[in-house]
């Protein structure tokens, strides 16, 4: 840190006492978690074209508070899918509808699911001149409170009251009026992909069936990855046409839901470690996933660049952890269509600009001190990969931090070998 704190070796530039109190080993610079997707729905209850995020602790605690549906409920499978592996979802509500209302209140959220609300009114016990007031939420309690008039009623996580009500003994008065607006559009996914293009992420969920729709997903990913640096993969549904390391196209179909494997794919896929791979991951959700393909089938559509559920005795399993990159040139050989070594690429990328980011922009002076230090994070960052396995033959003298064109450039070369997990065996037994 400027002006004290720890060190690694003696480069600081700014004066103050700098003292170590851990190992070497321990140096300040991490390979960066992963677990996060973002995913576009239609939800009937939410905040509506809003950014939220919910883990995996908020989605089994706090459902029916985010969602208008509990975790267990049919309405939240496609959630549960996602958060068999995900740790962080980055939600957005792509559509508007209406609130419902009764006299007393109206819905937090538009959504058929405000529908389910209901306002019950009765006599306190304890004092005649006083209501209470309890909000129900698809049966049950959500809220209660005791007041004399609508003007002290505080409006709760599922309803908004109207102060200017006046209080009656109620046996109960349902909501109406709730709705889900219309259909959503093109021009919904673009908002939705405009509001998260400042967020951070693994794994970009395209959730849509409509051709139109993945290629909006497909341009935004490789805008992204090329021109901002921004590293992450998108699911799709049967889009192997896409044809980059940036796309997996999920070509099985579930019988209850034609693209509902995209959301499972996600979670497993953000939340896959850069030292791990999907192949041969047994999926464990609860669509019912169609896998009547021959092996021919199966070997045509791996090389068409196409992700593949397939049988396996009991289970259902990933036939391969690839991307739709089918056409290789001499800087994106075969080895780019494997999502390992993309993870792992992305993976670098990320977490080294984050590090330049955080420590040395504006920071730090661009002078032969100031790059060793860089130099010596990336090596250390390096080292952390080797260790992981995730990279092998790291020669850190091939690593180089060198003065860019202009005064505030630097260019760093960072060779990296990946590790990809065994897939094939060739044996050959020798008799004598």
């Amino acid at each position: 840190m400027l002006g004290g704190g720890k060190f690694t070796i003696q480069n600081k530039v700014f004066p103050g006492a700098y003292i170590n109190f851990v190992n070497r080993a321990s140096a300040d610079v991490f390979v960066g978690k992963r677990g996060v997707a973002a995913i576009p729905m239609v939800l009937s209850w939410g905040p509506e074209k809003e950014v939220f995020e919910v883990t995996s602790e908020d989605f089994q605690k706090n459902a029916k508070e985010i969602f208008g549906y509990s975790s267990d409920e049919p309405s939240m499978l496609p959630v549960r899918e996602l958060f068999k592996n995900m740790t962080k979802g980055i939600f957005y509500r792509l559509n508007t509808g209406t609130r419902s209302s009764n006299d007393y209140a109206e819905a937090r959220y538009s959504g058929e699911r405000g529908n389910s609300l209901m306002t019950v009114i009765s006599k306190n016990v304890d004092d005649e001149n006083k209501f209470d007031v309890k909000t129900l939420f698809a049966g049950k309690e959500v809220d209660s409170q005791t007041v004399a008039s609508a003007m002290e009623l505080k409006d709760n996580s599922y309803a908004a009251f109207k102060k200017e009500a006046d209080l009656a003994e109620t046996a109960g008065t349902s909501f109406t009026g709730g709705t889900n607006g219309a259909s959503v559009t093109g021009e919904d996914y673009a908002e939705f992909l405009g509001r998260i293009e400042s967020t951070s992420f693994q794994t970009l969920c395209c959730p849509s069936t409509d051709d139109k729709v993945k290629a909006l997903f497909v341009a935004y990913t490789k805008r992204l990855r090329e021109e901002g640096g921004i590293k992450f993969q998108t699911i799709v549904h049967q889009y192997s046409k896409a044809d980059y390391e940036g796309i997996i196209s999920v070509e099985n179909e579930a019988e209850e839901s034609a693209a509902g494997l995209v959301y499972w794919v996600t979670g497993a896929e953000a939340a896959c470690e850069i030292n791990k791979t999907n192949e041969n991951k047994v999926y464990d959700g609860e669509y019912t996933v169609k896998t009547s393909y021959t092996q021919a089938q199966l070997e045509n559509g791996m090389r068409a660049g196409k992700f593949f559920f397939h049988k396996v005795g009991d289970h259902v399993r990933v036939l391969s952890d690839m991307n739709t990159l089918i056409t290789y040139t001499d800087e994106k050989g075969e080895d780019f269509s494997n999502n390992q070594t993309v993870r792992i690429l992305d993976q670098i990328g990320n977490d080294i600009a984050s590090l330049f980011n955080t420590r040395y922009l504006g920071k730090i002076s661009n002078d032969a001190a100031g790059r060793v230090g860089l130099w010596n994070d990336v090596v250390t960052y390096g080292k952390q990969l080797a260790v992981l396995r995730a990279i092998e033959g790291l020669d850190a003298e091939s690593i180089t931090v060198d003065k860019g064109e202009g005064k505030r450039s630097v260019v760093v070369n960072f060779p990296v070998q990946p590790v990809n997990c065994m897939s094939i065996l060739y044996m050959t037994v020798v008799v004598s």
